[in-house]
């Protein structure tokens, strides 16, 4: 019955996957180019893993050489397999005039909850992979300097300038300046909209309530799903409950640097005839996502001071 549930729904739900509920902050971020594998299909421990081809080589530079023949360098590569994530909805019910038909407006209203859950816990997911762990010297963690707000310190515009900064230092002074991104978290983002004393409307267009797309050198946008940070500056782990001394950093990051890849989206459903119990047909979806660093450098988070 193509016309019916299956077939045609699963295909309408794998578009709006695809095409709405996306982060601004990964659009043009380039899809992995690895064939999917599945592992394990259809049991409860299935997997979708790529395997991406790595090399770190870096050709040493000669400048005004006169020695020749030029010396030889071997080229090193080797492999790294990635296991994507995997979400899963909780089963939904539905009644069969429910499922007949293949009018999008029904689909996108039935299923809407589902796409859109799994969109914001794999974006979640995605920006707290790509914060650093701890402070190091390719992972700043920056601590905030601006005005006080009972007792944090506010994000000021000299702390985009020393994410700037840090990311130029990076590999011995041979980082980068440009494609920086920056997602801000709600409260930093709000920081900046208050800052009018100094900057006005060069930082903020406060009659749009929007921040600047590029400040500093820096790619700006901002998501309401940033990683935690205790107090000591160390990420907590996905999912952890805050504290009152837990804060939400901002994240910042290479965008050449950061690999992502959209694996299978499955789609699982029992109908009405098979449940006499229940006498309802039942829903649910499986979506196989990742967006990590390639290396672990180029990476930067933003807490509060």
């Amino acid at each position: 019955m193509p016309a019916n549930f299956p077939e045609v729904w699963l295909d309408r739900v794998i578009e709006n996957m695809v095409n709405t509920d996306n982060a601004a902050w990964l659009d043009g971020v380039a899809e992995v180019a690895a064939e999917v594998t599945v592992l394990g299909a259809g049991s409860a421990s299935e997997k979708n893993v790529i395997h991406i081809p790595r090399s770190e080589f870096k050709p040493d530079v000669l400048i005004n050489n006169s020695t020749y023949p030029i010396a030889l360098q071997e080229f090193t590569d080797d492999e790294v397999v990635v296991s994507l994530d995997k979400y899963q909805t909780k089963a939904t019910t539905l009644a069969d005039d429910d499922i007949v038909g293949a009018s999008y407006d029904k689909i996108d209203v039935i299923t809407k909850k589902h796409t859109k859950q799994i969109a914001s816990s794999k974006y979640k997911k995605a920006l707290h992979a790509i914060a650093p762990q701890t402070d190091g010297t390719e992972t700043p963690v920056i601590v905030t300097t601006g005005s006080d707000d009972n007792g944090r310190k506010r994000m000021a515009y000299e702390d985009l300038v020393k994410v700037r900064e840090k990311f130029a230092g990076m590999a011995d002074g041979e980082g980068v300046i440009e494609d920086i991104r920056i997602v801000l978290s709600a409260q930093h983002y709000s920081d900046l909209l208050l800052d009018r004393e100094r900057f006005g409307n060069l930082i903020a267009n406060h009659k749009e309530g929007t921040v600047a797309p590029r400040i500093a050198g820096l790619d700006i946008f901002t998501y309401n799903g940033s990683p935690l940070y205790d107090n000591t500056g160390a990420k907590k782990a996905f999912g952890a409950v805050k504290t009152a001394t837990d804060n939400y950093a901002s994240v910042a990051f290479y965008t050449p640097n950061i690999a992502k890849k959209t694996g299978l989206t499955k789609q699982y459903f029992a109908k009405a005839e098979d449940n006499p119990t229940t006498q309802t047909n039942v829903l649910n979806y499986r979506h196989y996502f990742i967006a990590v660093p390639a290396e672990n450098k180029y990476i930067a988070a933003v807490v509060n001071g």
